[in-house]
């Protein structure tokens, strides 16, 4: 029982000094090409229906 006391003292210890934001820029990146891509997508739909109209 004092061993299964000690580790949870362990892991609220470890988890009180590791509260760090995580590294999003990756994320905004990838997020940012889908949408480029989809308007670049929907304006090209969008040329080509006015030059077939």
């Amino acid at each position: 029982m004092a061993k299964l006391q000690e580790i949870n003292r362990d892991v609220k210890k470890q988890t009180k000094e590791e509260r760090r934001e995580p590294v999003l820029s990756g994320t905004f990146a990838s997020v940012m090409l889908l949408g480029l891509f989809l308007v670049l997508s929907w304006v090209g739909i969008f040329i080509l229906f006015l030059v077939r109209g």
